[in-house]
């Protein structure tokens, strides 16, 4: 086991506000090595000015999360697309 990550339930909080549907239930895939899974199985790095979040597979970056005053960014670069429930 590897203390220097938490999973992607860590991203929670800073994508609930952005979005509004929980995105730890979201399926997405790493656009490096095809990998599907939840958001919450991805590994994230609180060690930046931001969050970052890699691919449990293949540990490429996945997508980033930086916070600011009153604004938030998302870099979603290394994902091919995430899958959405919605209510019907």
């Amino acid at each position: 086991m590897n203390d220097d990550y938490v999973d992607g339930n860590a991203l929670a909080g800073d994508l609930r506000e952005i979005f509004t549907v929980d995105m730890t239930s979201v399926t997405g895939r790493c656009a490096a090595c095809g990998y599907r899974g939840t958001v919450a199985t991805l590994r994230v790095y609180q060690h930046a000015p931001g969050q970052v979040a890699r691919c449990p597979n293949c540990e490429e970056v996945v997508l980033r999360v930086v916070r600011g005053p009153g604004r938030a960014w998302l870099d979603l670069r290394g994902t091919v697309n995430l899958e959405i429930p919605l209510p019907f």
